[in-house]
């Protein structure tokens, strides 16, 4: 079995550690976390240090990947750059909770989670680095770009595309084919009915925009 860290010990990554565990494909060696002392415990993990230490723990323990455990996606993405400055050669792994529902041809990139319920169609494909939270539904031939998360309960219909670093809140609806820009927030409980640009915060039945959003602005 494989040794991994993760990277983050918020709430966010003891659901992540939860979904590693029953997985059983990887042993946890421990947390990052850069605001959190050293060996502080979380879910009895200890935290080893802050992302400018990988090098030397990640030699130190004889760990060659692990997961970015951060529920924001932009933030996510910075840290996901700063590790591969560091630690030229990480592998970034996927955490797959057991009851995940996942259908042939589904094609999953490195650094995504998928939570507990989760249902993944066939023939979509999700990009790297993604949040697909608890009970979330992804149906047929959709298209995740990298750095997207749903959250708990969020469902996309057939042929759906969402582009880089988007987020759909709890409970969004979208209907089949709509097409989501990139940097876009959904906010929790809207319908999707029509397609929705790229830096927008829409939220509303049918989902409006509301405004626009700049890169890296906090949803969370």
């Amino acid at each position: 079995m494989e040794d991994i860290i993760i990277v983050g010990s918020s709430g966010h990554a003891k659901v992540v550690i939860d979904a590693i565990e029953k997985q059983g494909a990887f042993r946890i060696a421990g947390l990052i976390d850069r605001f959190k002392r050293k060996d502080e415990q979380v879910l009895q993990y200890s935290v080893l240090g802050s992302e400018e230490d990988l090098p030397e723990i990640t030699s130190a323990l004889g760990v060659t990947g692990g997961i970015v455990a951060i529920g924001d996606n932009w933030v996510r993405s910075k840290v996901v750059c700063a590790i591969k400055r560091l630690v030229p050669g990480f592998r970034f792994v996927s955490a797959i909770h057991p009851s995940a529902q996942i259908a042939r041809s589904v094609s999953i990139g490195g650094g995504t989670v998928l939570m507990a319920g989760t249902v993944i169609n066939s023939d979509s494909r999700i990009g790297e680095h993604c949040i697909i939270n608890t009970k979330a539904s992804i149906d047929h031939d959709n298209v995740l770009g990298d750095f997207v998360s749903l959250a708990p309960n969020a469902t996309s219909g057939g042929m759906v595309k969402i582009d880089d670093y988007s987020a759909l809140c709890l409970g969004v609806n979208v209907a089949h084919s709509i097409n989501i820009g990139q940097h876009t927030v959904i906010g929790a409980g809207s319908t999707v009915l029509d397609d929705i640009p790229s830096f927008a915060l829409a939220f509303g039945t049918p989902a409006r925009v509301q405004r626009q959003r700049t890169v890296g602005e906090t949803y969370m």
